[in-house]
């Protein structure tokens, strides 16, 4: 009897978990399927807490239900009937100290019509009109694995990208967009460009997709994201599930693997799967030859409030379902989700639901950091006044603190998961690297990279 052990019960690690269990029964294949997650309590950044009759996720707060592969496995889990989508609205950038409407006609900020260029607020004459050159500049030198921000800047211009894209990109991938690469966020962008022979023209000329798939775009369930979780957890009982056990050394002996548990109990394995981040990944192989390679990889920081008011929904200044911060603005937050109108199952009785999100790209972040969670949620108020002039008290909070658990995804990337790939082939056969901090971030990427590493697995034994 072989057996297959995944470090980390995040989401990849659980739908890895899936797969494996599915075929393995399918096929009558015998194998011995176990599961070691470090903390109490299996999702990893998927985590729902119930307030006061208010859901808040500590970690993400939904799918992107465009996905191919996301509702054929809902259905599967039979969780059909559980699912709520989002509310669209106006998405704002709060910039010289007032919210500004993000043009409707875009996508990240990306104006998909001249319509949208011309009636944008947050750009001048001159920006707009330098964002013209997108129609004629010819591309000689971009790929994929260029830089997102440079790209955009340069058939763009420097005031669209940053008074407009910029904070946008930034808050959805969590890193300045210099550093980050076209692969790894928009890469249609460039093929619009090749295409078309310009950005918004190949936009455009897609808009009815993006449109469509703007509407009901995200999913959750009615109870919350950790619902997946339970249900995935319930499910997999022909999988050893170890909760609050760690992995503290792992020793290869021929065609097999030794592995030291904080328990005192060693596991022998044929196959392992490291869906844990990064840099617990480096340190269980604690090998001096992938190092290098794991040290390319980066991650962010963030903190995350919710601040829940006795005060109806409506009350909120203006119609939408949320803001981002620029670099102009007097508000310290980088970003403000008006959680209950987005996701109305989110406040039972209508009342109204924040949450505020603080990331380590912020000038203030060390500052903030340091602060306890009274001092944080002061901080929090006043944003609260100054954007949206709401002066009374919360009544209840949520404080959340991501310490380098956010995955960016660095102009380095690929070349580094590509390289550990290979010396992981040779130096460890059968061991695999999954989950966000290599493969693609959102929930999405890692239920199908789970399904990918299950096919890797099973491929290998055959």
């Amino acid at each position: 009897m072989k057996t297959v052990l995944v470090v980390g019960g995040g989401i990849t690690g659980l739908s890895t978990m899936y797969y494996l269990q599915k075929e393995n029964r399918e096929r009558n294949l015998g194998l011995r399927l176990v599961l070691v997650e470090a903390n109490d309590y299996l999702g990893g950044k998927i985590h729902t807490v119930m307030k006061d009759d208010l859901i808040m996720e500590t970690g993400a707060d939904s799918i992107v239900a465009r996905n191919k592969n996301v509702l054929p496995f809902v259905k599967e889990l039979n969780l059909e009937k559980e699912l709520v989508y989002n509310a669209t609205g106006i998405s704002y950038i709060h910039t010289q100290n007032k919210l500004l409407e993000i043009p409707k006609d875009s996508i990240f900020g990306i104006p998909m019509t001249l319509e949208a260029l011309f009636t944008s607020e947050l750009i001048s004459t001159r920006g707009k009109l330098e964002a013209l050159k997108d129609l004629f500049r010819t591309n000689t030198h971009f790929t994929k694995e260029s830089s997102i921000g440079e790209f955009l800047a340069y058939y763009l211009g420097r005031e669209i990208v940053e008074k407009q894209i910029a904070p946008v990109l930034a808050g959805v991938y969590s890193g300045n967009i210099y550093s980050l690469t076209m692969g790894s966020t928009l890469p249609y962008l460039l093929d619009y460009k090749e295409q078309y022979g310009s950005v918004i023209r190949g936009l455009g000329k897609n808009k009815e997709a993006f449109q469509s798939a703007a509407n009901k775009k995200f999913i959750s369930f009615k109870k919350g994201l950790s619902t997946i979780i339970d249900r995935l957890e319930e499910v997999l009982t022909d999988v050893t599930i170890l909760k609050g056990i760690a992995v503290t050394n792992m020793e290869k002996e021929e065609n097999h693997y030794k592995i030291q548990l904080s328990n005192g109990v060693q596991q022998i394995v044929d196959t392992v799967v490291l869906s844990t981040p990064h840099d617990v990944s480096n340190s269980i192989l604690n090998m001096e030859e992938l190092t290098p390679s794991f040290s390319k990889l980066k991650n962010s920081s963030n903190i995350t409030l919710y601040l829940s008011y006795d005060i109806p929904d409506e009350e909120l200044p203006k119609d939408g379902t949320g803001f981002i911060v620029a670099g102009d603005s007097d508000i310290v937050c980088n970003a403000c989700t008006w959680t209950s109108r987005k996701w109305q199952h989110t406040s039972k009785h209508n009342q109204l639901l924040l949450r505020l999100f603080y990331k380590k790209m912020n000038p203030a972040y060390e500052q903030l950091n340091s602060l306890s969670e009274e001092e944080l949620i002061k901080e929090a108020k006043k944003d609260i006044e100054k954007s949206l002039g709401i002066t009374s008290n919360p009544k209840s909070y949520e404080v959340t603190k991501w310490e380098n658990a956010m995955p960016v995804y660095s102009l380095e990337h690929k070349q580094a998961v590509e390289a550990l790939t290979r010396n992981l082939a040779d130096l460890y056969p059968n061991v695999y690297l999954a989950g966000c901090s290599y493969y693609g971030v959102g929930i999405a990427a890692c239920i199908a990279n789970g399904e990918e590493t299950a096919e890797k697995v099973l491929h290998s034994m055959e």
